[in-house]
This record gives structure tokens, sequence and C-alpha cells, in this order.
């Protein structure tokens, strides 16, 4: 069912140019490898395609939407056997990403058929206004056009080929060229698949989507820089999406770069939440340190909480629980190696004490727990930094004032999470102010692997967990990300464009 092509604009295209897949179990496969004139053509048919699915009816995207999950339902074996292959992620978790897959798309497609997100507002013509009448203005939100999309290697679904980025691109009416991860193909490819008859049966301009596998930085140079692109989505390291997005900053037209960066997600854990549930608190930490071999960017990395007695218990629970983890792959041998440097890295700092540790397989990752106190973790930077993989490092404050002085000094995170008993409420309102201006997303009381999708769910942060604090990749808001305001102007309503008349009414 693979052909290891790319698809561009409804055409399977193959080239000579190749790179070998590297699966975690099974045999390698060739793929055709990403070339800058492949990028050039998807691209050129995005625009294309833009001129009429821009002003398709809401109720045209939705249908569409709809179509492209069932599309990929009905491959779900396929797509579960290879990405398991690829991936080394396990069946049950393949399965769950699908459904979340699939899920949003379905929730996408409700969403803009109730079309509150398109803000539209009416000021009605007031022409006997003295001293001067006002015109009559009708404001709405439209795509702004071809959306440029990079696979995540961490989530071979949900992230990647039609995943958030890819869905809400094409809620909002924009065409999307995806660059699909080296990691997973092949899922790319039954996904690309699934994408391509939905378009079909839908009788969409086949540029509405294109599919350009793996290829070099040249090719995702190409694709930023194209000035046909309008916007770009990313999920992926700091370094790679730094560079992405001072890429589209010099671009003769600067266009939009909404990169989804990783952080280290502090946990802090009050007084009497430790007194009185610090065992507890531990297993749960250990647990979502190990959920999928830390590889997601909500992994709760650091924990922070007032040293004594109840945090020597915490600290033996939890090196006990993550002592007791086995070995889970990891999902490419590049992953692996890099969380091997930065465990490496982190125990060679002064100050910090390794109380979890063991040696692995060349793509396998057993957990980290290392131990250092606030003054050192707040004056090394290294420390503060994210480490891919289910490694955890826990500070012991000397007070609780110092939870304080962390939340002043850490950087932008995707969520600042609290464990709080009803006796720390005083304190932990004293918190607040400082850790929302760092976090997208604050939770009491839970860990925050696992991001629900719906209409509340922030997937952001300031800076450098995303390249745009006023953003979500995840949730329905994710769409506003490739939508633009237009007012218009004593506009005769047949003449506004991709609008139900009573919608404007």
């Amino acid at each position: 069912m693979l052909t290891g092509c790319h698809l561009i604009a409804g055409e399977w295209v193959d080239n000579a140019q190749k790179f070998e897949s590297s699966p975690f179990s099974g045999s390698a496969q060739s793929y055709a490898c990403g070339t800058t004139e492949l990028v050039d053509r998807a691209v050129k048919a995005a625009e294309d395609a833009f001129m009429t699915f821009g002003w398709t009816t809401r109720a045209e995207r939705a249908k569409f939407l709809r179509a492209v999950a069932d599309e990929i339902d009905a491959r779900g074996a396929e797509i579960t056997e290879v990405g398991c292959a690829e991936t080394g992620l396990p069946e049950m978790r393949l399965n769950g990403e699908r459904g979340r897959t699939v899920g949003q798309l379905r929730l996408f497609a409700d969403h803009i058929e109730k079309g509150e997100y398109l803000d539209i507002t009416h000021d009605e013509a007031m022409p006997d206004r003295a001293p001067l009448p006002r015109p009559d203005l009708r404001l709405s939100q439209r795509p702004v056009g071809p959306v440029a999309v990079f696979g995540a290697s961490n989530f071979p679904l949900a992230f990647s080929t039609a995943g958030g980025d890819t869905a809400s691109a094409l809620a909002a009416g924009c065409p999307v060229v995806v660059k699909g991860h080296e990691a997973h193909p092949g899922t790319a490819e039954i996904v690309a698949q699934a994408i391509d008859a939905a378009i079909k049966s839908c009788s969409m301009h086949p540029g509405v989507f294109s599919l350009v596998q793996g290829g070099s930085r040249e090719v995702g140079t190409a694709l930023v820089q194209h000035p046909l692109i309008k916007a770009v989505g990313f999920t992926g390291s700091l370094a790679g999406g730094r560079a992405l997005f001072d890429l589209c900053a010099s671009r003769p037209e600067p266009i939009p770069f909404f990169g989804e960066l990783g952080s280290v997600n502090p946990n802090f854990i009050f007084p009497n939440a430790l007194a009185n549930r610090g065992d507890a608190i531990a297993a749960g930490w250990a647990g979502s340190l190990c959920m999928g071999a830390g590889q997601f960017c909500t992994n709760p990395g650091v924990v922070l909480l007032v040293e004594g007695a109840e945090a020597d218990a915490f600290i033996t629970k939890a090196q006990e629980a993550l002592g007791a983890t086995g070995e889970q792959p990891m999902l490419t041998d590049g992953i692996a190696a890099a969380y091997r440097s930065g465990a490496e890295k982190i125990a060679g700092e002064a100050g910090v004490e390794e109380l979890v540790g063991t040696a692995c397989a060349t793509r396998g990752a057993k957990p980290y727990m290392f131990v250092t106190d606030a003054e050192n973790w707040l004056g090394n930077k290294d420390l503060q930094e994210e480490v891919f993989g289910p490694l955890g490092i826990v500070v012991k404050l000397k007070n609780i004032e110092q939870m304080q002085d962390v939340a002043r000094t850490i950087e932008g995170q995707l969520t600042c999470t609290i464990h709080i008993d009803a006796a720390d409420h005083a304190e932990a309102r004293k918190l607040m102010p400082l850790l929302e201006r760092k976090a997208g997303r604050m939770l009491a009381n839970g860990f925050p692997t696992g991001v629900e999708v719906c209409d509340a769910m922030v997937h952001g942060g300031p800076y450098p967990a995303s390249t745009n604090f006023g953003a979500t990749s995840v949730g329905t808001m994710a769409i506003r990300r490739f939508l633009r305001p237009v007012c218009y102007q004593d506009m005769p309503l047949e003449l506004v464009p991709g609008f139900e008349m009573e919608e404007m009414a």
C-alpha cells in the first residue's frame, strides 16, 4: 500500500533522491526525498486552490473535515501497524492518538458550522449623522492563504500530517503544504492517502493539500520563505523552531510563525499538600514523567518543594517509583542519543545529585532523577532547559518565599502546576500573578501530560514555550491563527465572499 512517494496536488510523485526510513521494528523502506522544486510546485498549487477553497462555505468545509476523519478511521488498522513499527509506540497509544486526530477534525467541523469564530460584527450606516454620516461596516475573519505545516517527531498523527495545525488551517479555509517528518514517513503517507480520498469525494481542488516527504534543511527553508506561504505551523525543538521563526521574520514579507517549542513545565508542591499527600503526588509525578518515555512537550520535568522531612520522603518515594520503571523505546535513534547526552550533561553539573540513572539500549530510555537546591538551579541556566525524555529534577527550596523567586526567574512555559490543599491557598494566591505571566495553561493538583482538545484549551505560552503567546496549537481557538479580520464598507452582500446571507444580515 505504501508507494514511498510525495503527494503533490493530487498526484503521487517520485524522484531519484531517496532517504531510508529507520523503523523501530521491521525493514527500512526507501522514500522519495523532498526538493525545493517540489515545494514550489506544491505551494503554487495551494495558491491556486485558495482562490476557491478560501471561498467555500462553512458547511462545505465541515463536510470535508468529517470526510478526512472518516477516511483516516477507514485506514485505522494500517495506520496502527505502520505507526507502531516506525515509532515503537504501543498499539494503544497509536489508536488513542488516531482517536484524538479524527476527534479534533470533527470538533473543528462542528465549531465552524456555528460561525461564532468569525466574530461577525455589523455597524449599520447612519446617513443622517452630523457632522459626518457613518458608512455601513461589516467585520468578519477571513483565511490568510496557503499554510506550511511541519510534522512533529513525537506525535505521528495528532501533530503531523492531519494533526492540529493542518486541521485548523483547513477549517479556516487555508490550503496546507506539509513537510513530513522522516521519523514516520509511512504513517504520513497513509494519512495523506486519506486526505487525498476526502478531497476527491468532496470535489475539492487537489491543491488543498500536499505532502512533501523528508528533505534537507534547504527544503524547509524553501517552504517557509516561499512568497505564497502566508503562515507556518511547527511543533518541535527550540533550536529548530527559532531558526524557522527567524527565516519567517526575515522575509521581504514577514509572516507569522506559530511554533510550539516545549518547556520544563514546573510543578510547585506547597507544604500542606506535601505533608498530607506527598507519597501520592510523588507516584503521580513519576508516572507522568515516564508516560510515553517522556516524549511529550508537557512533560513535568521540574518539581519544586520546601526542604525538610516531607521533602525527603517525597524524594524517596519518587526515586522508588522511577527506579522500578523499565526501559521504553524512544521515537528515533537521534532522540535517544540527545536524551542520553542531556542526562550526562545534567549529571556533570556542580551541585547536582543523581538518584536514578541507568544505561539503556541504543534506542531505549530509562528515567533519570536529579536533586539540587534552589540557589544552584536558579544560577545555572543549563538546569532549567528541557531534556526531551523521562528526566526529572527535584529542586529543594529553603522556604516558601523561594517559590516566588523561581516564578520570577523561569522562562515562558506551556504549563505551570501547583499542588495545594485548602491551607495552602493564601500562599498560592501570592504565586498566581507570577505564574500566570509565564504559562499558557495553569493546573492545580494534576499533571500536565495529556492535552484536552476542546474550546477552552490553550497549548502555547510565552517564549520560548511558543513563538506567539496569543495563540494556541490545540483546541478550537487554534483556527484563529490562520484568519485575519476584514472590514467590508458599503459592500453589497452578494459580493461579500464565502458567507451565507443570513450570517451577514
